[in-house]
């Protein structure tokens, strides 16, 4: 489970082979949220919410990268 970033103390992970829709998992604490990287709608649990609006700035800012790590990370047929 690689982390790709780290945003004040926030954790960004992306899974390999990870399950649909695309998401990234961001971590703070005891705390989890996966957020879909089309829509950036959060898809599952939650985080504190000066940590939330920090996640949810960066990934509008980092959307396309985002995208190209999941690409990138999908098992080649």
């Amino acid at each position: 489970m690689p982390t790709f970033f780290l945003i004040d103390g926030i954790k960004i992970d992306l899974y390999y082979n990870d399950h649909i829709p695309p998401h990234f998992h961001a971590i703070y604490a005891e705390y989890e949220v996966l957020i879909e990287i089309e829509t950036l709608e959060v898809y599952r649990g939650n985080l504190p919410k000066p940590q939330h609006k920090k996640v949810m700035k960066w990934a509008k800012a980092n959307q396309e990268q985002l995208k190209e790590i999941w690409e990138a990370m999908r098992p080649k047929s």
